[in-house]
């Protein structure tokens, strides 16, 4: 604009908003007064620099959100920029500083602007519960514990400290139930991880432990402290003479010289009366003390954060019970007697869904027929576990009557009704839910194959020398509606003729139509190979995601 030259120069001389601009090498390339009114440090002497030889105070800590702001794009706002006290000066000063990226109309990156505000203690205030709000939306994106220990890390540097780690509980990574205490044991301390580490050096060389690592912690430190009285330390100056707990711990009293650590924050991590584990706050380049609004400031984080840990303790325990009921009401091994060579595969669902409710089994009849099954609850977790025990547990029951597919998926239906109205009249926290299932019964004398279905997806018929096909067969309705009759189908299966019955999860995507993963199956299931073990790793190698977002079940057989 050709009227630019004096507004730009209103903000160099006239502005009460402090600015600076670092271009992509980080070289400060224009600043105006108020920035050097605000923090002493003249234009010439910034001109030309980066950031932590240009700003004062905690410039590391701002030199390294600086580095974030022109990788990420994203603004950050609200974030305070301390001043020491100099001489005249009774105390430090506070301001509030933000960071924007700047591009070009094209989208090129220039650069990154600081601008500075001051601000009083009510807005500081504020400022403090912007940041929090903001932690709320970058700490517990997952429910996954390790994780969310990372993202607390990785959040607090270089807001509130140089280097930040976060060591949880055994019994809280495997999502068991932590102590009220961490107390000695036997005279041990209970075994506890690293779950997160942050620093502003690249790799936190700092740490003596990498994640997951089992962490040492001596008898007689603060971290033992935190650990026993579950309440917060602070030391705004770290004490590193010989006759304190670090001569008993030489390795961190090494980093510590290193690093010129000089004050520590040590925050108990607990949610909902119980102790999760510990974070540490460790300041080295910023040479300010903490204090208690940085302690204040900490344990509101923490608090957020430690929410999110139990949260994800409690989902791992639920997932891996109902993962351990769902495996042990599987079978172990399935064996096609000298009817049919079998081979069967089961994936749980990834963690964002949880482990659902499918199975499979195969039971032998009189005559040396086989049947076949394959069934899936609506749901996931303990319900959908315990359901599907109960659907097998029926199956097995009412094979020993010998009938006919349509007719044990009718009495499997009614069976399910009552089991639905007596846990509904009980007020059971563990409902029934909706299912589906495929029953087949193959006789190897007549090389034929009778099956129903109930609401649940057709098999696959991989003939010798015809390839692949998906019979069009009747459905039925899923068990639980008991409306109609489910009708009967039979196949042809000629020897050495492949059939696959398996779960929606193996074909159906959200973000694809079903015919997609019917093709997937198709051609994996046409492969040369004479194992069925490696037909089924070929069948589970086609999905698009692994984990997938929904259980998996597939079982294969041949005839003889």
């Amino acid at each position: 604009m050709n009227d630019a030259g004096p507004a730009l120069r209103a903000l160099l001389t006239g502005s009460v908003v402090g600015l600076a601009v670092w271009d992509t090498d980080l070289r400060c390339v224009w600043a105006n007064d108020a920035l050097e009114r605000y923090d002493g440090i003249a234009r010439e002497q910034r001109l030309g620099r980066r950031p932590r030889d240009s700003l004062t105070g905690d410039s590391d800590r701002l030199e390294a959100l600086i580095r974030r702001v022109l990788a990420g794009g994203h603004c950050v706002t609200g974030r305070e920029y301390r001043v020491p006290a100099v001489a005249g000066k009774r105390r430090d000063r506070a301001f509030s500083a933000s960071f924007v990226r700047l591009e070009d109309a094209d989208g090129r990156i220039l650069g990154v602007c600081m601008l500075i505000l001051v601000v009083t203690d009510r807005r500081w205030a504020g400022d403090r519960l912007a940041v929090v709000s903001e932690a709320g939306a970058r700490i517990g994106t997952t429910l996954d514990v390790m994780r969310t220990a990372q993202e607390l890390a990785d959040y607090t540097v270089p807001l509130i400290a140089d280097y930040v780690t976060v060591d949880l509980t055994e019994a809280v990574r495997f999502g068991e139930e932590p102590l009220d205490r961490l107390g000695p044991s036997c005279g041990r301390v209970p075994k506890f991880r690293r779950a997160g580490r942050a620093s502003v050096h690249t790799g936190a060389p700092e740490s003596l432990w990498s994640i997951g690592e089992v962490v040492y912690v001596p008898e007689t430190s603060p971290f033992t402290q935190v650990l026993y009285t579950g309440r917060p330390l602070l030391e705004p100056l770290l004490d590193t003479s010989h006759d304190t707990w670090l001569a008993d711990d030489p390795a961190r009293a090494a980093k510590i010289r290193e690093f010129g650590m000089h004050s520590l924050l040590i925050l108990p991590v607990h949610a909902r009366g119980v102790l999760l584990g510990v974070a540490v706050f460790v300041r080295t380049s910023n040479p300010t003390p903490f204090d208690e609004n940085d302690q204040l400031l900490a344990e509101e984080l923490v608090a957020r954060a430690a929410l999110s840990l139990d949260n994800a303790r409690r989902y791992t325990r639920e997932r891996n019970t109902a993962l351990a009921l769902q495996r042990s009401l599987l079978p172990r091994r399935v064996h096609g007697g000298t009817a049919m060579e079998v081979a069967a595969r089961y994936l749980p669902a990834d963690a964002e869904d949880g482990v659902g409710g499918d199975w499979f089994d195969v039971i032998g009849l009189p005559g040396g027929r086989l049947a076949l099954v394959v069934g899936d609850v609506v749901g996931h977790g303990v319900a959908a576990a315990a359901t599907m025990g109960r659907l097998r547990t029926a199956i097995r029951t009412l094979a020993d009557l010998d009938l006919p597919p349509g007719e044990l998926l009718t009495r499997l239906d009614r069976t399910f009704i009552r089991l639905t109205e007596d846990e509904e009249a009980a007020e059971t926290e563990i409902p029934s839910l909706g299912a589906t299932c495929v029953y087949a019964v193959y006789d190897p004398a007549t090389r034929k194959c009778t099956l129903a279905l109930a609401g649940h997806p057709p098999p696959a018929v991989v003939h010798p020398d015809s390839g692949v096909s998906f019979p069009d067969l009747p459905h039925g309705t899923p068990l639980g509606l008991g409306m109609l009759a489910f009708p009967t189908a039979e196949l042809d299966l000629p020897a050495g003729t492949l059939i696959a019955l398996f779960s929606d999860g193996l074909v159906e995507d959200r973000h694809q139509d079903i015919d997609v993963g019917l093709r997937r199956l198709g051609r994996a299931l046409t492969q040369r190979t004479a194992s069925l073990e490696d037909l089924c790793t070929a069948a589970i190698a086609t999905l698009p995601t692994t984990p997938p977002p929904d259980d998996v079940t597939l079982l294969l057989a041949r005839g003889l």
